[in-house]
């Protein structure tokens, strides 16, 4: 992949600003501070980085994280706006302001339903996580990849692997996940922040949200609804929903799990899809949305009943959990 006339761009630009997607994962953090590292490394330019509403403090240990806006002001005019793990320009939000005022635009990211909606696109579906493509994009343009740098990277491709246990867990990322250690990132460090670092409220929310889980079709298929009241009896942040659709999938019976998390009571509802065989991407498609095979998302304007049954009746006509 050439990234030489991108360099040339980054080069030449003067304000920076790198966006994640609204709701960051650890990929999206991971590979906007890896990004933001990287171009200083390379350039001396210190960028500015968008992270999108709330930032969960599971990943404060980030180098530079610190340095990330929920927000900028959107009367700004920047010279170059890069998207980081973004499937969906509609996932920038207000953002895309600046993203469609901006001279030049590059979109790096890993969905295989991303339009390449940037100026220049550097998209590979087979990758992991935007993490392993910026990667791949520095060793091929022989970036320094610094120890913060690969602490950033190593975070994004463990957290999209799921702790190195997906599907998506292929032989080149354990090689560069052997790179990154080697370069300085702590492997135990790491996981011990992204999976074990969670408050007791975190855990006592998500036990309740699985025990009001529904199962259809022999178990085939599992679901739980999560209303703005239910957050907001717990103290709940937006990022303790996190995990919960595998939790559903690691059922041995399940086949597809979903949760339907309200956003507005009877107005908006976030979907979050994972299967161990079909295809929840072009699910989650039929409402604007995407993702992968056995991880994707979407939002269904409408209330959590109505978009319970919208989901069921395209899993039905697809033909999955039959």
């Amino acid at each position: 992949m050439n990234f030489s006339n991108t360099e040339d761009i980054i080069k030449s630009a003067k304000k920076i600003l790198i966006i994640s997607h609204i709701n960051p994962d650890g990929d999206a953090l991971g590979s906007t501070c890896a990004l933001y590292k990287a171009i200083y490394n390379r350039f001396k330019k210190r960028a500015d980085m968008c992270t999108l509403t709330y930032l969960s403090p599971i990943y404060n240990f980030l180098p530079n994280i610190n340095l990330a806006k929920s927000s900028y002001d959107t009367s700004l005019v920047y010279d170059l706006v890069i998207t980081v793990d973004v499937a969906d320009i509609d996932r920038i939000s207000n953002m895309k302001i600046l993203f469609d005022k901006a001279k030049t635009t590059i979109n790096i990211d890993h969905h295989k339903t991303n339009n390449n909606f940037g100026d220049y696109n550097y998209v590979v579906p087979e990758a992991s996580s935007t993490g392993e493509v910026l990667y791949t994009l520095f060793k091929n343009s022989n970036w320094e990849i610094d120890k913060d740098t690969a602490e950033c990277l190593y975070t994004a491709i463990l957290t999209d692997t799921g702790g190195f246990r997906f599907d998506n867990t292929t032989e080149n990322v354990f090689k560069i996940a052997a790179d990154l250690v080697k370069i300085g990132a702590n492997p135990n460090k790491i996981f011990t922040q992204c999976y074990e670092h969670k408050s007791k409220n975190y855990v006592m929310f998500q036990n309740y949200c699985i025990n009001k889980s529904v199962f259809l079709n022999d178990d085939k298929i599992a679901y739980t609804t999560i209303y703005r009241r239910d957050f907001e009896d717990y103290k709940a942040k937006d990022d303790y929903t996190e995990g919960l659709a595998e939790q559903l999938r690691a059922i041995d019976s399940t086949d597809i799990a979903f949760i339907v998390k309200e956003i507005e009571p009877n107005k908006l509802c976030k979907i979050s899809m994972r299967s161990k065989l079909y295809d929840v991407a072009e699910i989650c498609s039929a409402f604007g949305g995407g993702g992968h095979s056995r991880a994707a998302g979407c939002s269904i304007k409408s209330s959590v009943e109505t978009s319970v049954k919208k989901i069921l009746d395209e899993i039905k006509r697809i033909g999955n959990g039959q």
